[in-house]
């Protein structure tokens, strides 16, 4: 074994516990750990891959001076940072902690020489004004999963920096989100939790309602937009005995067309897109109602907002879910919904009125969908929305009182993880930029996402 190989094995060895796996060992002291590998493994891997590399031509030139800059809502992660001036002593780091209102203003405060020294840039939407002012920016890193909130700016219209997002980050924390609010809905916990701010044992004749829960067995559930966040709830599904069936803008004909290029969190997930028993696609609108003809019980929205998906689903489309009185949930952008629909479908769910074997009527919030216990009934059954049109949702718009509907202030992607994450995705960028590779999470202005 060669010195530089030595020193590089050793190097590894003492940062980072490997596994007893003699393949595993190989393959990330070479560089080529997989994605389901736990992420350390990764960032080390590009990072000291490049030293031996150096090591074994006997050195080589030093990396030409990088000046990254922070512009971000919330203080200063020092541990964080103080990790990547570790991994990559040659940048420089300046952060600056903006307000939130401040991240999302046209003028975010940041002095143009700031702008001008920039190479890197982190940030959630604050961006150079101006090209002109940014001469050396060759990268930037959002910490938001989409760019839609900054593409009419001259960076992302007039320029070819390389644009990274977060996407990837969000699965877990999204995906537990939409588990809750589907299981508040179906097993019609605001009566239970009324039943306990009241001081009330539920009475025989009320409990015998929650007779008609139905578990998710056997459910299907559909993922309108099998990205990060749609593997993620497809993986929890999965667990709960759910049947998962997936759509995309373009066709996955192919094992490896189907594999998730971008980060995944360990453990989490589809990353070969395995999970879906059938695949779907089409940007036209009889590509999507074929998909939603499925006999769907749950739908998750979860597909980038551009001008294709602006208003994708509405009446129509609403109708056909309607066969199965299925629940929706999006975590994606309020536009992609015609909000005033989906609050019609809502309504038409609860003034049907489906027949119980005992006379009675089923309580829509835990009425059975498909054949037998809310059978005829017409409409949507309900559905949880992490997103409206507008945001903030004025107080007198009628989506807050729209029956058996679930509406939150875009909090489902808020974890304590989200920071960490985010730079981890930067992280391994940063890595591979340094190797010459292709960087992930990689935006293509054409598609918008």
């Amino acid at each position: 074994m060669t010195k530089a190989r030595k020193v590089f094995r050793s190097s590894f060895k003492r940062s980072f516990p490997l596994p007893s796996d003699p393949q595993a060992y190989y393959n990330i002291t070479n560089g080529s750990s997989t994605t389901q590998e736990p992420l350390r493994y990764e960032i080390a891997a590009s990072r000291l891959a490049h030293l031996a590399s150096t090591l074994t031509m006997g050195g080589g030139p030093d990396k030409k001076p990088e000046h990254l800059l922070c512009t971000l809502p919330f203080p200063e992660p020092k541990a964080i940072l103080d990790r990547i001036k570790k991994n990559h002593p040659h940048i420089k780091i300046t952060y600056r902690d903006l307000s939130h209102q401040d991240a999302f203003a046209e003028d975010s405060g940041i002095p143009d020489d700031l702008w001008r020294e920039a190479t890197i840039l982190v940030t959630l939407s604050a961006l150079p004004s101006s090209p002109s002012i940014c001469p050396d920016l060759e990268f930037i890193h959002f910490f938001s999963a989409g760019t839609n909130h900054i593409q009419t700016t001259p960076i992302y219209k007039e320029t070819t920096i390389a644009l990274t997002t977060s996407s990837g980050i969000h699965g877990p924390q999204i995906a537990e989100w939409v588990l809750l609010t589907s299981l508040v809905s179906s097993h019609a916990y605001h009566t239970l939790h009324s039943w306990q701010t009241k001081h009330l044992w539920g009475k025989q004749s009320q409990t015998s309602r929650l007779h008609f829960v139905r578990d998710n067995v056997g459910q299907r559930l559909a993922v309108l937009g099998y990205g990060s966040i749609g593997r993620q709830v497809a993986h929890v599904a999965k667990a709960m005995g759910m049947d998962v069936i997936a759509f995309t803008a373009s066709p996955r004909t192919t094992p490896e067309s189907k594999h998730d290029s971008g980060f995944i969190v360990p453990g989490t997930g589809d990353p070969d897109g395995s999970i879906p028993s059938a695949w779907y696609s089409g940007l036209d609108k009889a590509s999507l109602h074929h998909f939603l003809a499925q006999d769907i019980d749950w739908l998750v929205v979860s597909v980038p907002l551009t001008k294709e998906t602006h208003h994708l689903l509405g009446t129509p489309e609403f109708d056909i879910l309607a066969k199965r009185n299925a629940f929706v949930s999006n975590i994606s952008r309020g536009q992609i919904i015609v909000q005033p629909d989906l609050i019609a479908a809502l309504k038409d769910y609860v003034d049907s009125k489906a027949p119980l074997s005992t006379g009675e009527t089923a309580p829509p919030v835990v009425a059975e969908q498909g054949a037998g216990i809310g059978a005829g009934k017409k409409g949507l059954r309900g559905a949880a929305l992490d997103v409206t049109d507008p945001e903030p949702l004025p107080e007198g718009d009628p989506l807050w009182d729209a029956p058996n509907c679930i509406v939150t202030p875009h909090i489902s992607g808020l974890s304590v993880m989200y920071a960490d994450r985010a730079f981890q995705v930067l992280e391994v960028n940063l890595a591979r930029r340094e190797e010459g590779k292709e960087l992930i999470n990689v935006v293509d202005r054409k598609r918008g996402y």
